[in-house]
């Protein structure tokens, strides 16, 4: 990793949840959370904690020289809004195919 960059993976105890237009698409007490050095933490969930019958794979990827390849996911009228990397640099081997949203709240 650069100078000054940090990732790290820890098992959370929080318990979230992703809400889209009303209805809960995923739900977790379980959450990994990637902390990353200049970004808000992150919240990967386990794919049985979420609505997968919800989501419609896209054809967008993007990379990140710290985590790997990342692969998208759309919900209904909101495009590439879940993301996964299946084959996430050994760093941060714990999210491989967990999911992450961009509006995760956490809930009390």
């Amino acid at each position: 990793m650069t100078s000054g960059h940090r990732i790290t993976v820890e098992q959370g105890t929080e318990h979230v949840r992703a809400v889209h237009e009303g209805r809960v698409v995923a739900e977790s007490r379980r959450p990994l959370v990637l902390r990353e050095t200049g970004c808000p933490p992150r919240y990967y969930l386990p794919p049985e904690d979420v609505r997968t019958d919800l989501l419609t794979p896209s054809d967008t990827r993007t990379h990140c020289p710290f985590k790997g390849d990342a692969s998208y996911w759309s919900l209904p009228g909101a495009d590439d809004t879940v993301w996964a990397y299946p084959d996430p640099k050994p760093e941060v081997a714990g999210i491989k195919d967990h999911l992450c949203f961009y509006e995760t709240e956490v809930v009390g």
